[in-house]
């Protein structure tokens, strides 16, 4: 699906995140680790979540709508084996579930549709961490298709469904040290692992660290799941003591901060009043999205419970570490884009990593509306626009939410109307996005 996008004279009203995506992948999964039934309150309906709950019914968990709610009855350390697990384009449900499998089966592939996207996305570091471990791991040059079987001696009767009776685990304990230099997605895998493996693990972080606050999201679904981790203060050497096992509760997800700054920043760079409730004081790095678009000039204001933004006030650029909050970089740099001066987010470079390179890419298709976009190997360098750009073009979704997304925030102040193409993918965290931004004003047409 293509949308066009024409330009926007003001959005107002009151419009709900989504659900987070990460919090939702989180306790899906914590929940499937369990062997009874956990309730999951207000889960995302994104493209990544709908893939998780896909490979978690083929590893033998029981999934029940409720409502807004879902139910879920574990498989616990004891999943049956699909023998091929297709995760879609979901990065983080690829990298949690390979280490989740490496633990509980003997044999396990993993494959992909989308060879152009997270087929092209780099798994080495998480493969070198599992073969430390036990495993032995066949992939190409450590991308899809992979697959993983256990390497370590066997300590209880296989089933014939190549699992392990008893929940005994393939892999080793000890330590292991992952790279943290690409993605904390690595390090988060081997945390909800490491209780199915039986003895004591020590994870290690190597290199330079990137993205924390996901980490912190895990950690605390960890907590909240009855399993206990002790963690360095700088996130870097987590150990997880022996013989615990999952346990099932309720979760409740809250929005999504990622998804909410794309409408903050909409909002900011027209005249608007918007309110969107919901949002909380959690473990989302992308909060701070609240904090630089205040810092670039916004009228915003976060009260624990709602951000409401007044928009038509001249941005103006600043210098930003896009580290902590990176899945609201690309919607902010289209608010840079919109703002007078030079804006800077560096310490970025995770992002080429992404569904496609969320630096390169990006600044490409940007440029084509008239932005005036540069780069460097960590850096997206913006020399702002306050005046619009001229738009009248189309331009490429690279397949991926969140370029959607910024090009969606940016062609609200272009002179012409602009066309996505492919812009369905926004679906893949924001499925309401285009519906959300029309309840606010904006007209985006479907073709």
């Amino acid at each position: 699906m293509d949308v066009c996008v024409y330009p926007a004279t003001r959005l107002e009203g009151v419009v709900h995140p989504p659900s987070s995506k990460n919090y939702t992948t989180r306790y899906l999964l914590a929940a499937a680790l369990t062997e009874g039934e956990s309730l999951i309150r207000f889960p995302a309906e994104s493209e990544d979540a709908t893939a998780l709950k896909r490979c978690l019914t083929d590893l033998g968990a029981v999934l029940t709508p409720e409502g807004e709610h879902l139910r879920v009855r574990g498989f616990g350390a004891n999943p049956r084996n699909p023998g091929t697990l297709n995760p879609g384009n979901a990065g983080a449900v690829l990298r949690f579930l390979m280490a989740v499998c490496a633990a509980t089966l003997d044999d396990i592939t993993f494959v992909t549709d989308y060879v152009e996207s997270l087929g092209k996305r780099p798994q080495g570091d998480l493969l070198d961490a599992l073969k430390q471990l036990g495993a032995e791991v066949e992939s190409r040059d450590g991308r899809l298709p992979i697959r993983i079987r256990s390497g370590g001696p066997r300590t209880a009767a296989t089933t014939g469904g190549g699992r392990l009776d008893g929940g005994s685990s393939r892999l080793r304990g000890g330590t292991v040290r992952v790279s943290g230099e690409v993605s904390s997605q690595y390090t988060s895998a081997l945390l909800f692992a490491a209780p199915l493996i039986g003895g004591d693990l020590t994870i290690e972080v190597t290199g330079d660290m990137k993205s924390r606050p996901p980490i912190r999201q895990t950690l605390q679904v960890l907590r909240e799941a009855g399993i206990r981790v002790e963690a360095s203060d700088d996130l870097r050497r987590f150990h997880i003591p022996g013989g615990q096992r999952y346990r099932a509760r309720e979760y409740t997800v809250p929005g999504d901060y990622p998804g909410a700054a794309a409408l903050m920043a909409a909002a900011a760079v027209v005249p608007s009043d918007v309110t969107i409730p919901r949002l909380f004081h959690d473990e989302q790095g992308e909060r701070q999205a609240v904090e630089v678009l205040a810092a670039m000039g916004a009228d915003i204001a976060h009260d624990g419970q709602q951000v409401r933004i007044r928009g038509g006030r001249p941005l103006r650029g600043g210098r930003f570490d896009g580290d902590p909050f990176t899945d609201a970089v690309l919607a902010l740099t289209a608010a840079a884009v919109l703002a007078e001066g030079e804006t800077v987010f560096y310490n970025v470079e995770n992002l080429r990593y992404k569904e496609c390179d969320r630096i390169s890419d990006y600044r490409a298709e940007l440029n084509k509306l008239g932005a005036r976009v540069g780069e460097e190997r960590d850096k997206l360098i913006v020399a702002g626009r306050p005046e619009g750009v001229e738009g009248g073009v189309a331009v490429e979704s690279r397949i991926d939410h969140r370029v959607i997304m910024g090009l969606t925030i940016v062609s609200l102040r272009a002179r012409e109307p602009v066309v996505i193409r492919d812009a369905h993918h926004v679906a893949k965290s924001y499925p309401a996005f285009f519906d959300d931004l029309r309840r606010l004003g904006a007209r985006i047409d479907e073709m």
